[in-house]
């Protein structure tokens, strides 16, 4: 993708859909996400920890074998992880679902994917996942008509035809634009349907989204969507060089299945026991190098939990009944 640039103008969701996951998409090559972007999985170990106490609980709750999915999985460093971390002869059947190639070296016990299995009863962790669910953009003309958003492989935007029909429809509940001229909008219904599917594999368990979120109530005026390449943020430009990704309007994706909990990352890890405390003075004359631990342990947790970072991304958890 990396060839002559293309003159045909697309909608955003068909646009990135081919950046990221074509022929010679962004998410195919061989470094990964983690050679662009670090998520709480590349932060802390804590965070598979958490995962793996959650997987811990889910399974206590559940009848028969235990199983993980986890849905867009990198290069598989958030189930190598929680594997790692739980106790000694658990049992737990593992998935990676991913698009790319499984990596060389990878855990065997860890089975690799291109969807999510039907069937499992456990717990399904999506970890910036949706995010990078491709959607169409929508933008209010001056005559505060929501139109499509148009782009070229070069990045180069025009407005479209009017938003009609089931988006219509999502972004007059979800993200009003009507009568706000050069207002904004990522249409978050593929996310939804997505989301809809990946809960409807699961037998019995829980399924939990982790994502950069925004609420109704607090949508940003001219939407999120952003390019990331190499640890920096960048112009969107769907030439597969770069990530392209918005942030998820998990209010709505919460909405498709009844008895979700919207949480932010911060609340949810601090139900899993991750905290940003600092530990008390006193071990440091005790026992030194357990000091000097758990203080780096500390400062982890509180990059997980930080308000204004990673501690504000959302975690939708969906409980699922068994189904049979």
């Amino acid at each position: 993708m990396n060839g002559e640039l293309s003159d045909e103008w697309r909608g955003w969701r068909e646009a990135t859909e081919e950046a990221l996951y074509g022929p010679d998409g962004f998410y195919l090559r061989p470094e990964g996400p983690a050679g662009h972007f670090r998520t709480s999985v590349h932060a802390s170990p804590l965070f598979a920890a958490a995962v793996a106490r959650l997987l811990t609980q889910v399974a206590d709750e559940i009848d028969g074998p235990t199983g993980l999915v986890d849905v867009g999985a990198g290069r598989g460093e958030l189930l190598t992880g929680v594997l790692a971390a739980l106790p000694a002869g658990t049992e737990v059947r593992a998935y990676a679902v991913e698009r790319a190639a499984r990596p060389a070296g990878l855990d065997p016990r860890i089975e690799w994917v291109a969807e999510p299995p039907t069937g499992v009863r456990g717990l399904l962790f999506a970890n910036e996942w949706l995010d990078n669910v491709p959607v169409d953009v929508a933008e209010a003309d001056e005559d505060g008509i929501p139109r499509y958003v148009l782009v070229r492989t070069d990045g180069e935007e025009r407005l479209g035809d009017p938003v009609t029909g089931a988006d219509a429809e999502w972004l007059d509940r979800w993200w009003p634009l009507a009568d706000r001229p050069c207002a904004r909008a990522e249409i978050g219904r593929p996310r939804d349907e997505a989301w809809e599917r990946a809960v409807g594999t699961l037998d019995a368990g829980l399924a939990v989204a982790v994502d950069y979120t925004h609420v109704r109530a607090a949508r940003p005026p001219f939407g999120t969507l952003t390019g990331f390449r190499a640890g920096r943020e960048v112009p969107p430009v769907p030439d597969g060089t770069c990530d392209i990704t918005s942030h998820v309007a998990l209010d709505a994706c919460a909405a498709v299945v009844s008895g979700a909990e919207l949480l932010t990352q911060r609340e949810a890890l601090r139900r899993l026991g991750v905290s940003g405390e600092r530990p008390p003075l006193a071990l440091a004359s005790t026992d030194p190098a357990a000091y000097v631990r758990a203080l780096a342990g500390a400062g982890e947790a509180a990059e997980l939990t930080a308000r204004g970072g990673l501690g504000d991304f959302g975690w939708l958890m969906q409980p699922v009944r068994a189904r049979r």
